[in-house]
Parts: structure tokens; C-alpha cells; sequence
């Protein structure tokens, strides 16, 4: 049997397709996902972004980075810990992202606005926190913005009571072009062995939808003669300044808990 080469010059190819993938399906959703934000601001509202595990990364592209919006909340399960008074050690449980039960005391930690859009990012799109969050947020009437993998996604089974996945619920799928299993290099299996592969790619292309997504936000307010509130980098001259400024103008709405 041929197995495929494994060096970084094929992690490199597949991450390239990924990225690729994103660029030419992809755009006219993340442009639907941006018409959703900017409405929202218009309406007085924020940006709630929620993601678990490997997906808590792309929450940090869209909340609290240089060259990001400033009203952007991120929304993570150690809520519970900094803001809510729970137990540090119940931040550590990996079955936690499965629980829905907890996401009404998260929710209401969040302060959060009728005219908020949420966006959700989940790999796999059925772990029963996710779904719950998703669930409440169109319960109450706010755009709802999901960046999952269709491929993974669409051959699961929901662990939310209700059945459902994260992209049924969404206003707007955009797709991270992920493999059933996220890692897109199978490696050979030795003695019966359980197949595993590397080169997980949605860290690499949910970083680039958030960069896509916030670029067209920044665009569309540019056009309309808004103001584009936006971080700068701590690192450099009179990026404290700036960004005190404009964080204390959405203290009320943006935490800052890890």
C-alpha cells in the first residue's frame, strides 16, 4: 500500500486548499455576516462571540487583538470561573462544552443587548453548549452567525436534547472547508490500529474568516461614514491611549475576563 508523504511541505498543501476553499466559496457569506454586524451596531449593539476548545481561538481573532473591533465580546466557559464564582476547577473539566445546562448563568453574565449579533464557532457544531447558546440566542430574536465545518457537521449526531446542529439554527453558515475529523493527513494504521491523522486546518482557516469577516465590517462602516472603532497594538506608542480610550466607551458591554 502507497501511503501519503508526511513532511511539512504536505501539511502546507492542505492547509493551502483549505485556505483557498474559504477564499473562493466563502465570501459572499462572510459579506451576509457583515451586513448582520454592521446592523447591529447601527442598532446599538455588539458582536457576542462564543466558541469551546480549539474554537475559543477564533472568539480571540474577533475580540481583544490589535486590528479588531473594540465592541466585540468574547464570550468562554471560564465566565463561570472569573465572573460567575465558580469552583476554578470546574474550568478544567473537557467534558464542559458538552453541558447545556449551564449556558442561561453564562448568558446572564454577558449584559447582553437586544440588538447583539452573535457569532458561534464550533468545528463540529453539535456539543450540547453550543447548541443550547444558539438555541437561546434566536429564542430572543438575535441574527445568529455560525462558522463550523458542513463536512464535519452534517455527519453527526446532535449531543443537544433537541436534536439540532449549530448550522440548522444559523442565519448565516459560513463553512470552514474542514475534513470530517478536522485533521486532513491520515496517517497509516499499525496492527489494527485506530486510523489517526494530522494537520487539523480549522485553526488556520477560521482565523482567515475572521480576518475576512472584520475587514468587510471595517469596509462597510468606512462606506456609510461611521466611525470604525478598532484596537491597536499595546506594543507601540500611544496604543494604550487609544485603546483606553475606546475600550472605556464599551466597558459596560465588553469584559475582559481570560
Amino acid at each position: 500500500m502507497t501511503h501519503p508523504t508526511v513532511n511539512q511541505r504536505t501539511a502546507v498543501r492542505l492547509l493551502q486548499d483549505a485556505f483557498n476553499y474559504v477564499v473562493e466559496t466563502q465570501q459572499d457569506n462572510i459579506a451576509a455576516a457583515a451586513q448582520l454586524v454592521v446592523a447591529s451596531f447601527d442598532a446599538g449593539g455588539i458582536i457576542q462571540v462564543f466558541g469551546t476548545g480549539h474554537s475559543r481561538s477564533f472568539a480571540m481573532e474577533i475580540a481583544g487583538r490589535a486590528g479588531g473591533l473594540v465592541p466585540a465580546n468574547k464570550i468562554s466557559l471560564t465566565d463561570l470561573v472569573f465572573l460567575g464564582g465558580d469552583e476554578p476547577a470546574s474550568a478544567n473539566d473537557p467534558l464542559l462544552e458538552r453541558d447545556p445546562s449551564m449556558i442561561g448563568r453564562l448568558l446572564a453574565l454577558q449584559g447582553v443587548n437586544p440588538a447583539d449579533v452573535f457569532i458561534i464557532c464550533s468545528n463540529s457544531g453539535g456539543n450540547g453548549s453550543t447548541v443550547e447558546l444558539a438555541s437561546r440566542v434566536k429564542a430572543h430574536g438575535h441574527p445568529l452567525i455560525a462558522v463550523t465545518s458542513l463536512q464535519h457537521t452534517t455527519k453527526i449526531t446532535s449531543r443537544h436534547p433537541s436534536g439540532k446542529r449549530l448550522f440548522e439554527l444559523a442565519d448565516v453558515v459560513i463553512d470552514n472547508g474542514g475534513v470530517f475529523g478536522d485533521a486532513a493527513l491520515k496517517l497509516p494504521a499499525h496492527n489494527g490500529d485506530t486510523p489517526v491523522a494530522i494537520t487539523a486546518t480549522s485553526t488556520v482557516t477560521s482565523a482567515l474568516i475572521a480576518q475576512m469577516l472584520a475587514t468587510e465590517v471595517c469596509g462597510l462602516l468606512l462606506e456609510a461614514g461611521h466611525e470604525v472603532p478598532v484596537l491597536v497594538s499595546a506594543n507601540v506608542p500611544g496604543g494604550d491611549e487609544h485603546n483606553n480610550e475606546l475600550r472605556a466607551r464599551f466597558s459596560d458591554r465588553v469584559h475582559s475576563a481570560p
